[in-house]
Formats: structure tokens, sequence, C-alpha cells
């Protein structure tokens, strides 16, 4: 079948080593067309971005690893990868009641607690995400044990991948030379080998787009601005100035005095003494900081910078702190605002990268992310009261459980709308005035009496026995 005037083939069993890669065929071999690239001219760098108008004709571009070096980009892409790499993930089970709880399973917890023998957790969540800020996409490739379970997750270089697309929709991805991903040489991998996390996908639904493509412009006109203040102030602090003769010169003339004065009085030799003659006078320029607002200028680079990212400026130190003390509604602003997205992603790629299934998935631990300080978050637990145990509220706070604290304690002050209504609908009985006349003498009954009786003298003959055994007095003669 041709498409678009190349030659489309299906893969067949033939096609795919045991691992699932594509076999390749040998350079000397007739190669035949399985799938087509996608366009990535629009959304992969590198690309080139008229700084200002005429920039074009002047071969200006920018640069991602310039771009990179921007503060406000390092800034923003450090932040976010290290707010989602120290959340720990969780594999969690959905039980009878709707509640997910952490579960641990052979299966999948081992992955997910040591990626692939090189990297920690962290580092590898922290891989995946600046992958992500940076091209706009996150490739992992899978690789699998004679079970078919998923043993490791390598992060690969996004310049190193290629989507393709074959003539009925299915995806595949062409490789290249990785050796720390365990691929010798370049092979064709279908989608289901892969975990691939994008955002921002603007003109392709394969191909994602990094904020740098909306920030690369204000970067590079902050490096400028960096670039310009750091040789101004290399040269003492001093700027330019012009160099003045009394009569016309020729141009041959003026480019040696040019020259010769910024080789003699510039850069390590300024401060030196020039001698002139022939009338000539020296008039230092002058600049005002008004007239270029350096400052703001470099301070509305980097706000572009962190708007694209979604991140706070103050998160990176720019601009004023907010004038609250409420620290978790500022995380709860960042985190919906920035990280939420990315972190939702991880969790659905995983998902459907590791076949969890609809009762199983991961979930990422926003303890740490969401923490509190000590009076909001003893503010907190006090008002979970009758939703929260004891227990749970001391788990809360790393503290061991108690005996008696896995129930839920209420106070018992608020009633139903429909038991106060039955109560209201009773009749009211009006009360019995207290009577004046005195209660009357309980009855008693003969043998009460008689064991009354009997009991007061045995307590008495009790008292009188020890006084009948003492000797008698004699009389005296």
């Amino acid at each position: 079948m041709k498409i678009f005037g190349l030659e489309i083939q299906r893969a067949t069993a033939s096609d795919y080593r045991p691992n699932g890669s594509a076999r390749v065929p040998d350079a000397g071999a007739p190669s035949k067309k399985l799938v087509s690239p996608v366009n990535q001219n629009r959304g992969w760098w590198p690309l080139i971005r008229e700084v200002y108008a005429g920039a074009f004709q002047r071969n200006v571009e920018v640069k991602m690893e310039s771009v990179l070096s921007f503060h406000a980009v390092f800034a923003c892409q450090t932040l976010i990868a290290s707010d989602i790499a120290k959340l720990r993930i969780m594999l969690v089970q959905q039980d009878n009641d709707g509640i997910w709880n952490e579960v641990k399973k052979p299966a999948y917890s081992p992955v997910l607690r040591k990626p692939n023998g090189y990297q920690n957790r962290i580092q590898f969540f922290e891989s995946w995400v600046l992958s992500k800020l940076q091209f706009g996409n996150s490739y992992v490739l899978k690789a699998r044990d004679g079970r078919g379970v998923v043993v490791a997750l390598h992060v690969l270089d996004p310049k190193r991948v290629k989507p393709l697309v074959a003539d009925n929709g299915d995806v595949f991805y062409e490789l290249s030379t990785d050796t720390l991903a365990g691929l010798p040489d370049r092979v064709i991998v279908p989608a289901r080998e892969m975990i691939h996390d994008r955002f921002n996908c603007m003109f392709h639904p394969l191909v994602g787009l990094s904020p740098i493509f909306a920030n690369g412009l204000a970067a590079t006109q902050g490096l400028n601005i960096q670039n310009n203040s750091a040789l101004f102030f290399e040269n003492g602090s001093m700027p330019g100035g012009v160099l003045l003769a009394p009569g016309h010169i020729g141009d041959d003339t003026a480019a040696r005095l040019k020259e010769s004065w910024e080789s003699k009085f510039s850069g390590n030799n300024r401060g030196k003494i020039a001698v002139l003659g022939d009338n000539l006078k020296f008039e230092q320029m002058t600049a005002k900081a008004t007239d270029s607002q350096m400052v703001e200028q470099l301070k509305w680079s980097a706000e572009v910078v962190c708007s694209t990212y979604h991140v706070p400026p103050y998160k990176i130190g720019i601009g004023a702190q907010p004038t609250y003390n409420n620290v978790q509604a500022l995380n709860t602003e960042y985190y919906s605002q920035c990280l939420q997205v990315h972190i939702e992603s991880i969790e659905l790629c995983l998902d459907e990268g590791l076949a969890t299934g609809e009762m199983l998935g991961t979930e990422f631990d926003l303890d740490n992310l969401l923490r509190m300080d000590s009076g909001t978050q003893m503010d907190v637990l006090e008002k979970s009261k009758g939703k929260l145990t004891p227990n749970e509220q001391r788990k809360r706070l790393n503290l061991p459980p108690k005996e008696g604290g896995d129930t839920v304690y209420m106070q018992e002050q608020d009633h139903s709308l429909e038991w106060l209504a039955r109560r209201d609908a009773q009749p009211i009985e009006a009360p019995v005035p207290p009577s004046t006349e005195p209660d009357p003498e309980p009855e008693v009954s003969g043998d009460a009496l008689a064991d009354a009786a009997k009991s007061i003298l045995e307590a008495e003959f009790k008292e009188i026995t020890p006084l009948l055994a003492l000797p008698k007095p004699k009389r005296a003669a």
C-alpha cells in the first residue's frame, strides 16, 4: 500500500525480536517502508527564532543550551522537577468502599521503588520531568523479564527518539543507540513498549512543545542584558567615550586611533594615563539608568519565563513575597496551577504503562508537598475530629497508635431535622405543682420491726459480753 508516495508494509511476527523491538534491515539490504516519521519541524529543537526584527538576516538564533543558562529558566525547571521528584510514589488499590489504600504487589512495587540499576526513585522522576520541561516530551522505555513483567524503566534522550505512524494508525518509535538503556543499535519499537508523556501538543498529538517555545526570546533578552552588564562592570563601570580631533581626519586615521585607544586604555588597561597631542580630546559618554531601565527589563524577562511555566515569581526569588503567612494556601496555589497537571500525567502514564488495571494504580504522596507549619497542622487535626480516628491523626504526626484510638469520636450535640420535628410534634404536658403536704411515713411490716429489734439487741449484747467476763471485785473484810 502506498500513502503520500511511500510504500507502507505492515509488520509481521518475524519483524520483531523476542524482547518486542523491531528488527532493522542491514545497510545493504533493500529497505521496505513500514511507517512514516512524524513532522517534527515545529515542535522540536533546534529552532531558530528572531530575537528582533531583521535578526534572521544576521543569523541570530535562540539556542536551547543558552536559554537553559538563564537564571529564571533554570530555576523554574529545577524547582518543578525537584518538587515532583521528592514525592513518594505509592501503589494503591481500591477496596469495596471505594477507598484507595496503599498496597504492595511483587509485579509492580519493585520497579516503582527502584526504576533501574543506575537511578534511584528521585533521580528517575527528576529526569522524567526535566525532559518534559525542556523538550515537551518524555520517552520512557520499558524492560521486561521472561514473564512479560516490567522490571526496569529508562528515560531516553528525546533527541534520539522519533515517533512513527503506520497507515493503520499504529504508533512506533525509532530509538537510536543508547548503551545505558540497553540499546546497542538502532531499533523500532511499538508504542506498547514505551511510555510517552507530552504536553502542549499544539501542532501534532505525538509532539509536545516545551515552554521554551514561548519564553526563548525573553530568556535571550535577559541573557543579553546580563552579558552587557558583565562587560560594563569588567570595564570598571565606565561607559565608552568619543575621541575628538580639531579638524578632518581620514577613515584610516580614525580606525588606527580607535584600535590604538581600545588596546591601550580598555579591559585590563583601564585607568592608565593617556597622553594626547594635536589638540585631541576624549569626552566620556554617560548613560542614565532611567534610559535603559536594565533592572526592570531583566525582571520583566524573568517574569515572562515564570508565566510560561506557571510558577509564581516569588517561588524563584522574583518580585515581592506574599503579604500573608498562610503557607498552606501558597502551596495549594502553586500545586493547582503548576504541579498538578504534571503529577496527574505521570500517574496516568504509569498506570497505563504498567497495565495496573481498574482497581490498582499509582499515586504520589502529597503530604511532603502540602506540608503545613506546626500551628496550622494542629488546627487542621483539631477540625478533623469526627472524620479521622485518633490513631489516624497521630499517624499524620508520625506517632505510633494508641490502644482505643481506632474509633471515631464525636460530641452528641447535633440532631437531625426529622428527630427535632418528631420531638416538637409531641404534646406538651403541664407541669405538676409541688405538693405542700409532708410526705407520708413509709409503712413498716411487723416482720421488719422484729428484725430491726433483733439486730439492736444483738449489737448491745456484743458490747456487754466483754464486761461479763471480767472478775468480780472482792468485798472488804
